[in-house]
């Protein structure tokens, strides 16, 4: 009898262990303080695969707040104002001049895309088939002004001065012997404006909401090797924090990889 009852006590004592154990992991989960994690993007692709990873940081207890910005210039300016946490819309060189003409703290927390530059055109086939003095539309911010001032030498069109400075402006051209003429206009809005000229340099991610892909419609495009790979961009003060590692480690899962190659079919080039 009493080797029963000692039997029978020793299962209650290990049960209860068991059940508070279980307990602790539970509560754990349950209370555990959801964080708030405020990202920046710009509308399409940037956004496209920011609500992906929205599921894998609920996991972790963290909602992802996306903010969609509809230029350049807002999204590090309240990414330094603390009005967000983070931003995905930009490239490296587009960063290092913002942060350095604006003098903010601003670091990168990691790599997330390429989003090739496209040269569409709705009435030439080819880049070759350019006319003389052929107007063509590019992005009127210094960065992405560059970027297509390089990608237009590459097809052929000039020559830069500096060859492949990312610092590159029209008055850099050389050799200009189609006697191409450059329109300067708001990124947003190369796209819209093929009708009226001869070709654009456009953004992919204006590019594709209105349904041109880069390796498809583009009579030319950058290669994937570019130099203008996206980036998260954070606040300097804010580097090691727990929340945005784990924003870096979503983003760059074998998911979201997954899904970038899926979705955008070479439009979008994961690098990670």
């Amino acid at each position: 009898m009493k080797r029963f009852l000692t039997y029978i006590l020793v299962i209650l004592i290990f049960s209860s262990i068991l059940s508070g154990c279980g307990s602790k992991t539970s509560n754990s989960n349950i209370n555990g303080k959801k964080q708030i994690l405020k990202v920046g993007a710009t509308d399409g692709p940037m956004a496209q695969i920011l609500e992906q990873v929205k599921p894998i940081l609920a996991k972790k207890n963290i909602d992802l707040q996306i903010v969609i910005f509809n230029d350049y210039v807002q999204p590090n300016l309240a990414l330094a104002q603390k009005e967000i946490d983070a931003n995905v819309f930009q490239h490296i060189p587009y960063f290092n001049k913002f942060i350095k003409d604006h003098n903010l703290k601003l670091a990168i927390l990691g790599k997330t895309i390429i989003a090739p530059m496209g040269i569409y055109s709705k009435k030439y086939k080819s880049i070759n088939d350019l006319p003389n003095g052929a107007k063509i539309a590019i992005p009127n911010d210094p960065t992405n002004g560059a970027r297509a001032l390089i990608l237009l030498s590459r097809a052929g069109l000039f020559k830069l001065k500096n060859g492949e400075n990312v610092g590159a402006t029209v008055n850099d051209i050389i050799e200009n012997k189609k006697n191409i003429k450059i329109s300067e206009i708001e990124a947003a809005q190369t796209a819209r404006v093929l009708q009226d000229v001869d070709a654009a340099a456009v953004n992919s991610n204006f590019a594709l909401p209105l349904g041109l892909n880069p390796q498809k419609d583009a009579i030319f495009a950058e290669k994937p090797d570019s130099q203008y790979v996206n980036i998260i961009a954070i606040r300097e003060e804010d580097k090691g924090k727990p929340v945005l590692n784990e924003l870096l480690k979503a983003y760059q899962s074998p998911e979201i990889k997954k899904f970038i190659e899926e979705k955008f079919k070479g439009s979008v080039i994961p690098a990670f």
